[in-house]
């Protein structure tokens, strides 16, 4: 890969204690093509000077809050190019919209905002800014995930008439007070979706990514099955597609027996595809009536320009990380490109506010079915 002066990342969120800060951290990292300079990781400016320091960020480039940080960046001469939103998601809205203002690309963690009125409003800003929205659906950017894009674009399954996708976990089957679990049960912090908010909107945004097709109808049934929690748990949805096709959806975080359970399967007419996130190298093709075909990471039949998402020989395992510093990296180049005044490079399909937008069109038509005892509805566009 071709190397250039690493483009200036700041971050909002993932200080002391956050898992996805680490995430997306190591993302930026792995193909070289950001430094992280910059800073509002915490609740408050003391925090954020402590976890600044603990990742190498300078104290005078760590602030306590993100307006405060965009209006800095943006006056330095060496300020943030692009910054990195690792917040609850409550802040991605407000961050998004003050770096948005500043004229800085913005990667924002998923889903894009709290309510459906905020994603339309982001979807504009983004549309007038000359800044970049790219959200970290990062499922979209395993390898064999845009294999299974590339075979149903080019027709290998037919008409596609079938789509399954579940996403499993089991980490808040009891009640849980840990940081984690409280702001995601906090309807205030998490928006109106709580299973389909935090992991329903990475299988939905999946099925649409792979199949290209997004539902017309849903169908959803939501239950919260742990006392007093606020938010749904788990989903049961079925899905309409304009084309005839039809659909299922389930999300669940109270499946014991389930770590990170995100599977999809897709058939047509001529054929099916299966993958597991928990076997991610590995996609099942089996056109019908034939013997099914195991297709590897980056082996045969590995489709054109996707060896360019693997950095290690098949049979040694990339996953999680990889993935989002996929989604990095065609950032990175999409970001060059719109700095060059050049168009961004072919091939590119990192998720963006579109994506957003249509999960925040998924949970809202999740609520108003449940709330009309799971009858089918309009998804709205």
């Amino acid at each position: 890969m071709e190397r250039h002066i690493p483009i200036r990342l700041g971050m909002v969120g993932g200080g002391a204690g956050a898992l996805i800060g680490n995430v997306h951290r190591i993302a930026a990292r792995l193909d070289g093509q950001y430094d992280l300079v910059a800073g509002a990781l915490s609740s408050t400016a003391e925090k954020s000077a402590q976890s600044a320091a603990a990742v190498g960020i300078a104290a005078d480039r760590s602030y306590g809050d993100f307006e405060e940080m965009a209006r800095a960046e943006a006056a330095r001469d060496d300020g943030i190019e692009a910054v990195a939103i690792c917040t609850p998601n409550h802040l991605h809205f407000p961050a998004a919209k003050a770096f948005l203002a500043q004229g800085i690309h913005v990667i924002c963690d998923k889903p894009m905002t709290v309510s459906l009125d905020q994603a339309r409003e982001l979807a504009e800003l983004v549309r007038t800014s000359d800044a970049l929205f790219v959200l970290t659906h990062n499922y979209s950017a395993y390898p064999q995930i845009r294999q299974a894009r590339a075979m149903i674009e080019r027709g290998d399954l037919g008409a596609v008439r079938l789509v399954q996708v579940e996403y499993a976990q089991d980490w808040l089957t009891e009640p849980s007070d840990s940081k984690q679990a409280e702001w995601r049960g906090d309807p205030a912090k998490a928006g109106a979706g709580g299973a389909i908010g935090d992991i329903g909107t990475h299988a939905f945004q999946l099925a649409h990514f792979v199949t290209g097709m997004a539902p017309d109808q849903i169908a959803a049934d939501l239950s919260s099955f742990v006392p007093g929690r606020k938010l749904d748990d788990n989903a049961n949805i079925l899905m309409r597609y304009a084309s005839g096709a039809r659909g299922m959806l389930w999300a669940s975080q109270v499946a014991p027996g389930t770590e990170n359970g995100l599977k999809l399967r897709v058939y047509g007419d001529k054929g099916g595809l299966e993958w597991s996130h928990e076997v991610p190298e590995t996609l099942w093709f089996t056109p019908f009536g034939q013997p099914a075909q195991k297709l590897r990471r980056n082996g045969p039949g590995t489709a054109p320009g996707l060896g360019r998402l693997s950095r290690t020989p098949t049979g040694h395992p990339e996953g999680y990380l990889e993935g989002f510093a996929n989604i990095y990296t065609e950032a990175a180049l999409a970001i060059r490109a719109r700095q060059a005044g050049q168009a961004a490079p072919e091939g590119l399909a990192m998720p963006g506010v579109d994506d957003g937008l249509e999960g925040l069109f998924f949970i809202d038509a999740c609520i108003r079915s449940n709330a009309q005892n799971a009858a089918f509805v309009k998804v709205m566009k």
